[in-house]
């Protein structure tokens, strides 16, 4: 499973996840790492989170949100803080 932009984070760093929706309810679940969160239209979510796994991790809309619900794939790559900047400095 692929994505058009794969979320790249840095490992062993508090995150700060801001989230919002302007159309439905999604529920945005990483499921290796137990982590689920519901987004709301018209809200904000906030949670942090710490990745101490490197890797690719897949993830998924766990809402039945609308006709494209089954297109809505997550990827994280977590990577060293290194790579996660050099990633910053080249995109």
């Amino acid at each position: 499973m692929e994505v058009d932009n794969r979320l790249i984070l840095p490992n062993d760093l508090l995150i700060r996840f801001v989230c919002s929706s302007t159309d439905v309810i999604h529920a945005w679940v990483l499921p290796i790492f137990f982590l689920k969160t519901d987004v709301i239209s018209g809200l904000i979510t906030v949670f942090r989170f710490n990745f101490d796994i490197l890797g690719l991790f897949y993830g998924q809309c766990s809402e039945i949100c609308g006709v494209n619900h089954s297109f809505i794939p997550i990827l994280v790559e977590v990577t060293l803080f290194d790579f996660f900047k050099l990633n910053l400095l080249t995109n």
